[in-house]
């Protein structure tokens, strides 16, 4: 029997929210109501102008979690779907604790005066939410997200142990821009330019911003370069997959955004240290948000194809084995969709199926949970259904490392 549709509420108007909408919209067997909300109710409206199907909007202050909780008490959602700022992760959490709603989001929280993110504050949630009756489920777009699932699923169906995770994360398309970030400027560009770090031997080890990078030979975009970042996927990883041994996480960049982005951090403008300025504080990285292209004006501009996805090695059996297992996204053919580039769309549409799996309740359980503690074979179908497809490719055990 399947349950009653549900009613979502999507807080964040940006790129990702657009593509939630429209993915919601696409099952109403699941979300037989939507409410779009932000802090610029046109930026809603516009969104809902684009869908054949009714979606409520409304005006929400996210950080303000007295007029969250009356927004939900006022319209009474079944689960919130997070794809606001990271910023304002604690404050609609702590509006869905108060409210009685169930809570998904894409990214974990990061404190705004401080270049770091970390489950460290979600994960002292998870008595609270299970003491109410709710589920919380943490970090639901790609990376992390589905790469926390891929890992689940490598574990359960392909290997005894998992020792070895390298993620890779690759975006070959081409907005033919100078410069522009293909997420939140304020968010993307904190992330590149902090200190890289991966997990190895039991501990976590430092690498200077960008310093570790090759070329690399990737599935149908073939050879980019890949940097090695920091990203929240390894945090709760390590915590949740026995055995690891290391685990590492790799971006690729052109040359050409290096160069403005080395630019940018000599004279200044990549600070979060406020400034005054004609008798002002101004962030300079806020105001380098407000001239660089809106990432969602990138959505009709972008040609070429993402491939995001784990190389994982281990033990089956006794014997060495190795895996990739990735999903090709194209950019246009994510704009002919849902008038957003790739980037917009691997992240929302994982937000989309994390709901779809707390709805039907297929991972429904209290508390705080992130990805990879759930069954990973009913979120893998439901990628392969709503636009994700992936496959698996075996290497050979002893080819060598990524590095």
């Amino acid at each position: 029997m399947n349950p009653e549709p549900k009613h979502v509420l999507i807080i964040g108007a940006g790129g990702v929210g657009r593509v939630v909408v429209h993915k919601c919209a696409q099952v109403p067997e699941v979300f037989g109501k939507i409410t779009l909300a932000s802090r610029t109710k046109a930026k809603c409206d516009q969104i809902a102008a684009e869908i054949d199907y009714p979606i409520d909007t409304r005006a929400v202050d996210a950080d303000n979690v007295a007029e969250t909780v009356a927004l939900m008490r006022e319209i009474k959602p079944d689960l919130l779907i997070n794809v606001a700022l990271p910023y304002q992760d604690l404050t609609l959490m702590e509006a869905c604790l108060e409210a009685g709603v169930h809570y998904i989001d894409t990214a974990n929280y990061e404190p705004k005066d401080e270049a770091r993110f970390s489950y460290e504050y979600q994960w002292p949630y998870h008595q609270r939410f299970k003491d109410a009756g709710l589920m919380a489920l943490l970090g639901s777009g790609f990376d992390p997200g589905v790469t926390n699932v891929f890992s689940a699923y490598a574990l359960k169906h392909y290997f005894d142990e998992i020792h070895y995770i390298d993620i890779l994360d690759c975006n070959a398309g081409d907005h033919g821009l100078p410069f522009a970030t293909n997420f939140n400027p304020e968010i993307n560009i904190r992330e590149i330019t902090a200190k890289g770090r991966y997990w190895e031997a039991g501990e976590w080890k430092e690498t200077d911003p960008l310093e570790w990078h090759r070329p690399y030979d990737f599935p149908v975009v073939g050879e980019k370069e890949i940097y090695l970042l920091y990203h929240e996927e390894m945090e709760s990883l390590v915590k949740h997959i026995p055995g690891l041994k290391r685990i590492r996480f790799w971006m690729t960049f052109g040359q050409k955004y290096i160069t403005h982005l080395n630019v940018l951090q000599n004279v200044g403008m990549t600070s979060i240290e406020p400034i005054d300025f004609q008798g002002q504080k101004i962030v300079p990285i806020e105001f380098l948000r407000a001239v660089l292209p809106d990432p969602a004006s990138l959505g009709p501009l972008t040609k070429g194809k993402t491939v995001i996805g784990n190389i994982i090695e281990g033990i089956k059996d006794g014997k060495k084995r190795k895996i990739y297992i990735y999903n090709v996204c194209d950019h246009e053919e994510c704009y002919a969709e849902v008038k957003s580039q790739a980037i917009s769309y691997t992240t929302g549409v994982p937000a989309m199926i994390g709901g779809k799996m707390l709805a039907t309740g297929a991972w429904m359980k209290p508390g705080v949970w992130n990805m990879e503690q759930n069954d990973p074979d009913p979120f893998m179908d439901a990628l392969n259904q709503h636009g994700l497809p992936w496959e698996v490719v075996e290497l050979d055990p002893d080819s060598p490392p990524v590095w």
